[in-house]
This record gives structure tokens, C-alpha cells and sequence, in this order.
């Protein structure tokens, strides 16, 4: 019977695919009791999937890296510990040996057990490990259920799965995007967290908030994943059915019309240009950028190399990085983020302080760079040295005041005197950007700009700390919103202050590639954007349909909305 849950769109899109239930609760499970002589065979069953998934996550910490590393480093550290806890493994081993349960029972009884306990604890944090009992139980039934159901794979293999679930922890999402995924519903999380920001970066359709998702939707239902109207539709009909095949029809039209933008300038109705940058880590960014037509690079993350080793990366490693970075480019300028760990990014190489109380608030970016000045000079030689190789940029993150610019600058000019005794060749000259994501960067900008010579906001951020909401947590939507006045009245500041000093200023936070707020960013006086590469070509179309002088007429009306409800009603009003 069909049926449709309503959610709300964090990737746009749609799919059609078989449901793949991971929320090890609502597990439909066979409860009857095992005779004697099934015992011993259901028990080997059971150890063949707990050691599927235990290859699953290995071959997931091989696989991945990047950015959200901290997610899956924790991810992987915490669910391999409890897939070898000697209690948990016991207690499935008694279930099925004394207790006769069937072993996806047995997951689901050791799952209710731990729940509990975790649900007792005082500490909130600890608490919170409940999710973790449920990811790792939920990836243990669903290699159980591989085992038994040849027909499932055979269906999964030919039109593709749509996972159901809680959440989804982002190393996951990107390990199974490579395994035939169509799609996410998931029954919590926030259109602004990392999840959903990967799901969009991968062009991977995403519903989040759809409650009754787990509760609804069963194993092998068919689902219509529409994210374009915010919607799964399960057991869809012929009439949902063909909607779906005009939306594939209108997407690939709508994508060979894309394409041809690649080579187009990036201009506005009335003829104002504009330059687009690529956010990028890997060869693959770079690779995009190029074919998309990006102007450049405007936030190249170096962190990736701390990330995916134990060891400290070495200033050779680090150059050729930096170097086939410069050349992939080729000539077009590249803006290198110095190292930026701490927070929701912890490093193998231990230079994260650990047990921070707050550590979004922590020994973070440039802090924790200057903590560590002979790590962070390795670093700038090996910058300096690509800079021969092309036009390059660097950008310091996390400032919050103008003496951490003054020290990086210092052991800039130290490293410079290092490689000209070596006759090393060096560039003439570098330009040094602050990265705007604190709020008292933000307010005392000015003070900055005396040392910057150029700023790059980082929204992500900012938006976090100005609004006081962790932009994971689907509790506080109401909240976190790009379109909250106190946020647009800060941007709408370093933005003229950096125009006023004559200094360029970017934007390279999650809104800079969403088509929704190009419009604002325009009337906000913004004229330089960095983005994924996946959306380069919808931000130039989006363009070239706005007229920036009027946009930047009504600039003085938007900033003087009262909630993001006013100023989202006043925005829509303008750009049609």
C-alpha cells in the first residue's frame, strides 16, 4: 500500500531503489528457538558475519580519507573495539548456545542490554555511545542478512538500495556511494551536517527528518526517494513511477544544458563578473575544477596529509602535494590552507590535544600551528618551494586576533632566509589571508586587515559559534540558518570592510556552492565565491539569471530583517 513520508531535503534529487534497513531495533528478527542441532551452525553463522563486518571496517580505514577523518577515525576505532568486546562477545555466544536464541535475536537482545546501561549513565557523553552500539549491531544483522538472502542481493545488484537509517556516519555514506547507493532517508540529522554535506558533494539524494522512516519502512520495500519535493514514497505506483522517469529525463537535459557552461564566463544579467573557485584535497577536486572552469583554487585543505598516516607528513611529501596541486591548476591561482586540525578533525600523528572540554572551542587551525612552530615551518617550506611552480596564496584558519598573523608571518620570513642560504628558489613574493570564521575576527576586522591581504569566510563556522547551535543537530533547525540576521549583518560587515581596504574577499563555507543564497551573497556585496566543484556549473547558471545592481539595492532591506523567516520571505520576493 503506498504510502509517503515527509521529510526535509539536505541533497536534491531522486531515486528508486530497494529499502536497506540499518537501525539494528526495528530489525524484523526470527524469534523462534533453536533446536540442538542448529546450534553449533547458527553459531558459526553468527562469527562469519561479526568477522565480515570487522573486514568491512578495516577496509573502510584503508579507504578513506580527507577532511571528515576525525568521523572516521573515530568511527572505526570505537565500532572495531566493540565488535572485539570480550562481554559483548560472550553474551551473543550464551544467547545462542544456553539461551537457544536464532543470532539475529541475539544481536537485537545484546543491543537492548547495552542501550540500557549506556541510558543509565550520568554523562551525557557516554550516554551518546548508545548510537554507537546500535551502528555496530546494525552492520553485524546486515552482513547476517547477506548471508541467507542470495534473492536481496540479486535485486540490490540490479536497481541499487536505499538506505534507512538513523543517521549515517559519513565514512559510511562515502564507502557504500562506491558500492551501488542511490540514496539516504534517514529519521534525524540536519541538512547543515557533515553527512549531508558529503550526500551533496557526492550527488547522492538525501532526506533527513523523516520520523517515521524506521518505523514505516521494512527490508526490500521499494522506495521512491523524491528529494526534489522532500518526500519518500513507499510502495510507489505506475503514476509515481512515470514522475520518475520525466525527472530522469528532465536531469539529463537539465545536464548536458549544464555542461556547456563549462568554458562560459561567470557573469550576471546585467554583466558584472564574477569569479568562481574550487574548494579542494585530492586529485580528483583538482581534475573538476579544471573541467568545470573554476577561476582557481580558492581553499585547497592540507590537512588530508596529516590525516591519512601516523606519521608526521615529511616537507618533501608535503611539496610534491602542494607542487602537482600548483601544476594541475595550471597557472590559474591557488589559495593553500595552512594545517587545520583540532575540533571535528583529529590527526593519527597526535598533535590534536585530547580530553579538551570544548574543543570546538579549543587548540584548533592556526592555534595549534603556532603551538608546534617546527611542524608548522616544515610546512611553510614546503609551501614556499611550490610556489615556484604557479601563482599561490596562503590562508591561515581559525584567526581570532592580528598577533597570530604577525607570528606567521615572522616564521614565513625565518623559513625564507632557510632555503635562500640552500639556494632554494623561492617566490618574490606570497600573499598571507586570514580566514573569517570567529566572531571577533569578524568584529574587529578591521585590526585584521592591517596584516591580511586578503580574507576568506569560512560560514560553516561562523554561522556555529555566532548562533551558538552545533549545525549536526537536527534539535536546534530553528536556529542554525544562514538566513538569521545577526549572521547576514556579519557578513554584509567583512565584506564592505574588506572591499573598503581594497582587499578580496571570498566565501568558501557550505553557502557559497548552494544556489539558494547566491543571490543573497550578490546583494551582500560578494563578488568572489569557492565551492565544491560538483556545483560550479549550477552557481554560474544561477548567475547569469540575477541582476547584481539590483540585488545590491535591496541589500540595506535584508539586513534589516528581523528573523531568517523575514529575511527568507524578503529574499525570495527578489530573486523570483
Amino acid at each position: 500500500m503506498r504510502q509517503v513520508l515527509a521529510g526535509t531535503t539536505a541533497a536534491k534529487g531522486m531515486a528508486l531503489g530497494r529499502a536497506r534497513l540499518v537501525q539494528p531495533s526495528r530489525y524484523l528478527v526470527d524469534t523462534r528457538p533453536l533446536n540442538e542441532d542448529e546450534v553449533e551452525s547458527e553459531l558459526a553463522r553468527l562469527h562469519r558475519a561479526l568477522d565480515t563486518a570487522r573486514q568491512e571496517l578495516r577496509e573502510l580505514r584503508g579507504k578513506l580519507h580527507g577532511a571528515l577523518a576525525r568521523e572516521v577515525n573515530e568511527f572505526i576505532d570505537a565500532h572495531s573495539l566493540l565488535l572485539d568486546d570480550p562481554e559483548l562477545l560472550r553474551g551473543l555466544d550464551d544467547l545462542v548456545r544456553i539461551g537457544h536464541y536464532r543470532p539475529g535475536a541475539a544481536l537485537k537482545k545484546q543491543r537492548d542490554r547495552l542501550a540500557a546501561v549506556f541510558e543509565a549513565m550520568d554523562d551525557p557523553y557516554l550516554r551518546s555511545r548508545k548510537e554507537d552500539v546500535d551502528q555496530v549491531i546494525g552492520r553485524v544483522i546486515s552482513a547476517l542478512q547477506r548471508q541467507t538472502s542470495r534473492e536481496e542481493r540479486k535485486l540490490a545488484a540490479r536497481v541499487g538500495e536505499i538506505l534507512i537509517a538513523d543517521t549515517i556516519a559519513p565514512a559510511d555514506m562515502a564507502h557504500l556511494a562506491g558500492s551501488g547507493l542511490l540514496g539516504v532517508v534517514a529519521s534525524s540529522g540536519s541538512p547543515y551536517s557533515h553527512s549531508a554535506i558529503l550526500a551533496r558533494s557526492l550527488d547522492l539524494p538525501m532526506l533527513v527528518g523523516a520520523r517515521d522512516a524506521l518505523s514505516t519502512i521494512h527490508d526490500d520495500d521499494l522506495i521512491l526517494l523524491d528529494a526534489e519535493r522532500g518526500e519518500a514514497v513507499v510502495h510507489p505506483t505506475a503514476q509515481d513511477l512515470a514522475h520518475y522517469r520525466a525527472w530522469q529525463r528532465e536531469a539529463a537535459a537539465e545536464g548536458r544544458r549544464l555542461a556547456t557552461l563549462a568554458n562560459a564566463p561567470t557573469r550576471t544579467r546585467d554583466g558584472v563578473d564574477i569569479r568562481l573557485f574550487a574548494n579542494a584535497e585530492m586529485p580528483a577536486d583538482i581534475a573538476m575544477a579544471r573541467a568545470r572552469g573554476a577561476d582557481g583554487v580558492g581553499l585547497y585543505r592540507t590537512e588530508f596529509l596529516f590525516l591519512r598516516q601516523k606519521g608526521l607528513p615529511t616537507e618533501d611529501e608535503q611539496f610534491i602535494a602542494y607542487r602537482d596541486l600548483v601544476l594541475g591548476m595550471g597557472g590559474l591561482p591557488v589559495t593553500i590552507r595552512t594545517l587545520d586540525l583540532g575540533a571535528d578533525k583529529a590527526d593519527a600523528a597526535g598533535l590534536v590535544l585530547r580530553g579538551e572540554d570544548n574543543p570546538a572551542l579549543g587548540v584548533r587551525g592556526v592555534r595549534l600551528s603556532l603551538r608546534y612552530p617546527a611542524v608548522f615551518s616544515t610546512q611553510i617550506r614546503a609551501i614556499l618551494r611550490a610556489a615556484c611552480y604557479g601563482p599561490v596564496r596562503v590562508l591561515v584558519p581559525m584567526v581570532t586576533q592580528p598577533d597570530e598573523l604577525i607570528a606567521v608571518r615572522t616564521l614565513f620570513k625565518l623559513a625564507r632566509q632557510e632555503l635562500k642560504r640552500e639556494n632554494i628558489d623561492l617566490p618574490e613574493k606570497l600573499q598571507l589571508g586570514a580566514m573569517i570564521e570567529v566572531p571577533a575576527a569578524a568584529i574587529n576586522v578591521r585590526a585584521l586587515l592591517e596584516h591580511a591581504d586578503f580574507l576568506a569566510i569560512g560560514t560553516n563556522d561562523l554561522a556555529q559559534y555566532v548562533l551558538a547551535a552545533d549545525r549536526g543537530n537536527d534539535a536546534l533547525d530553528n536556529i542554525y540558518n544562514p538566513l538569521q540576521p545577526a549572521l547576514l549583518r556579519l557578513l554584509a560587515y567583512v565584506i564592505t570592510e574588506g572591499r573598503r581596504a581594497k582587499k578580496g574577499v571570498s566565501l568558501c563555507g557550505e553557502i557559497g556552492g548552494d544556489a539558494n543564497f547566491t543571490g543573497l551573497l550578490l546583494a551582500l556585496g560578494l563578488c568572489e565565491f569557492s565551492m565544491h566543484p560538483s556545483q560550479l556549473l549550477h552557481v554560474r547558471d544561477r548567475l547569469a539569471s540575477l541582476d547584481h545592481a539590483a540585488l545590491r539595492a535591496h541589500a540595506p532591506r535584508i539586513l534589516r530583517s528581523r528573523t531568517h523567516e523575514e529575511a527568507e520571505a524578503l529574499l525570495a520576493s527578489i530573486t523570483g
